[in-house]
C-alpha cells in the first residue's frame, strides 16, 4: 500500500486525494476499515429494502387494499432484485464493477423519491420494481467485487460485514420508516431513504476507488458455457437453492408479523411496532462472527447452526405470548442473517469461472425466494391464519438443512 504524506502545500494535498481514489478498496484499507465501508454501502444500499415493511398496516390503509395484496405489492422489489440479478449474470463481463455500483445507489434515488408521490396501487408496485433493479445490481456488483478484489479468507468477513449493513438496515429503516410515517406522514419516510441513498453513491464513490485494476473475470467461454459450469456444480446448486428458501423464510415472517402484532391480542400501534424490530439488533453482533464459524468448523457445520436457531425462533411464534414471539423473532433475525451470510460468503469461493455470473444467479434465486414467500404466504395467512403459515416455515427450514449436505464437500478447484 503506497503511503502519501502530505505537506503544507494545497497542490500535495489534492495530488495526495487524488492517489487515494485512483486506488481500489483493498489497496488503500486496512480489512477492518475496508469492511467498515463494505458494511455501510449494504446499509445505503438495502435500507429501503425493508423499511415499507414496518408500515404495512398504514399503507394497506392509504391504498385500501388487503393485507395480501399490500404484502405484494410491497415486496415486489424483490422481483425487480432477481430481473437485475438474472440480467448482471448474463452481462457481467461487460459491467464497470464500481461504477456501476455508485450509479445503481444514484438512480435509485429517483423511485424512491417517487415512491413519496405515489397514491395508487399499480404505479407504488411499479416503483418499488423499480427500485429492486437498482438495489440488485449494487448488491450483485458489490458481491463480485469483494470475490474478486479480496482472498478467500478476506472474502468471508467482507461478505460478512456487507450482511450486517444489511442487518442494520432491517433495524434501522423499519424505525425510522415507522417513526417518520407516524410523525410527518408515509412521504417523508421515502424521500428520507432516498437522501440515504444518494450518500451511498457518494461513499461508493469516494471510498471504492476509480477502477479495480484488471481483476474482473474475462473467460473467454460464451455466457450460456459460464451458466452450465455454475449450475452443475453441486456447492452452487446447493447455494441457490438455500438462498431461494433463506428470503422466503425471512420475508414471509417479517412481512406478515406486522398483521399479527398490530392486531388482537397485541393491538400495537406504528410506533410500537416500530420498536419491536430491535429484534434485529442481536443479529449484529452475532452475524460478524459467521466467517470466524466457517474457518474453525466449516460451512456446513456453520449453516445447520444457523438455521437452527431459525427454527427454533419459528416454533416460539407460534404462542401467544409477546415475550416468547419477539425472542422468536430475535432468533429468526439471528439464524437467517448468518445463514445468508455463510452462503452468500462462499459464492465466489465456489465458483469455477466467472464469479460475477455466480453472483448474480445466486440474487436471483435468493430473491425469487422473497418473492414467491410474500406471495404464497401471504394467501395463507389470509386464508389459513399464522399458524398455517408457520408450519410451512418450519417444513422449509428443515428442508433447507437436507439442500445444504453438498456444502460440506470439499471446494472444487479454481481455474485460473
Amino acid at each position: 500500500m503506497r503511503v502519501v504524506i502530505f505537506t503544507d502545500s494545497g497542490q500535495d494535498l489534492l495530488a495526495g486525494v487524488d492517489a487515494l481514489l485512483s486506488q481500489n478498496l483493498h489497496a488503500v484499507l486496512p480489512m477492518r476499515s475496508r469492511n467498515f465501508i463494505v458494511g455501510l454501502l449494504s446499509f445505503l444500499t438495502l435500507i429501503d429494502l425493508f423499511g415499507s415493511q414496518a408500515i404495512l398496516p398504514k399503507l394497506t390503509v392509504f391504498f385500501d387494499t388487503d393485507p395480501a395484496s399490500m404484502g405484494i405489492a410491497v415486496n415486489a422489489s424483490t422481483f425487480g432484485m432477481a430481473a437485475a440479478g438474472l440480467v448482471v449474470a448474463l452481462f457481467s463481463r461487460r459491467i464497470d464493477r464500481l461504477r456501476g455500483i455508485w450509479l445503481s445507489l444514484a438512480l435509485l434515488a429517483i423511485p424512491t423519491t417517487l415512491l413519496g408521490f405515489a397514491d395508487d396501487l399499480a404505479v407504488f408496485t411499479a416503483l418499488r420494481i423499480v427500485q429492486g433493479v437498482f438495489m440488485a445490481t449494487a448488491f450483485t456488483l458489490t458481491m463480485s467485487y469483494l470475490a474478486e478484489e479480496c482472498s478467500a479468507k478476506e472474502a468471508a468477513g467482507a461478505m460478512a460485514a456487507y450482511i450486517t449493513g444489511n442487518v442494520l438496515s432491517n433495524l434501522v429503516g423499519r424505525l425510522m420508516a415507522a417513526n417518520f410515517a407516524d410523525w410527518f406522514g408515509l412521504s417523508v419516510s421515502f424521500w428520507l431513504f432516498a437522501l440515504l441513498n444518494l450518500t451511498g453513491a457518494l461513499v461508493a464513490y469516494l471510498c471504492l476507488g476509480k477502477k479495480a485494476e484488471g481483476k474482473a473475470a474475462m473467460d473467454e467461454a460464451s455466457v450460456m458455457e459460464i451458466w452450465k459450469i455454475h449450475l452443475t456444480n453441486p456447492r452452487l446448486q446447493a447455494s441457490f437453492a438455500l438462498g431461494f428458501l433463506i428470503l422466503f423464510v425471512f420475508l414471509s415472517v417479517f412481512t406478515y408479523v406486522n398483521f399479527v402484532l398490530s392486531a388482537p391480542p397485541f393491538s400495537l400501534d406504528a410506533m410500537q411496532l416500530g420498536f419491536v424490530y430491535f429484534v434485529f439488533l442481536p443479529a449484529v453482533f452475532t452475524t460478524p462472527m459467521a466467517g470466524k464459524m466457517v474457518s474453525s468448523r466449516g460451512t456446513y457445520f456453520g449453516f445447520v447452526m444457523s438455521m437452527a436457531m431459525a427454527l427454533m425462533g419459528l416454533l416460539a411464534l407460534l404462542t401467544s405470548s409477546l415475550t416468547l414471539l419477539i425472542i422468536g423473532l430475535a432468533a429468526i433475525g439471528v439464524g437467517t442473517f448468518c445463514a445468508q451470510a455463510i452462503v452468500s460468503g462462499q459464492i465466489g469461493i465456489s465458483a469455477t469461472a466467472d464469479r460475477a455470473t455466480a453472483s448474480g444467479l445466486y440474487l436471483t434465486s435468493y430473491y425469487l425466494g422473497g418473492l414467491t414467500g410474500a406471495a404464497i404466504i401471504g394467501r395463507v395467512y389470509t386464508s389459513g391464519g399464522w399458524d398455517m403459515a408457520i408450519y410451512i416455515l418450519v417444513a422449509l427450514s428443515l428442508l433447507a438443512l437436507v439442500v445444504a449436505r453438498p456444502l460440506g464437500r470439499p471446494i472444487p478447484t479454481q481455474e485460473q
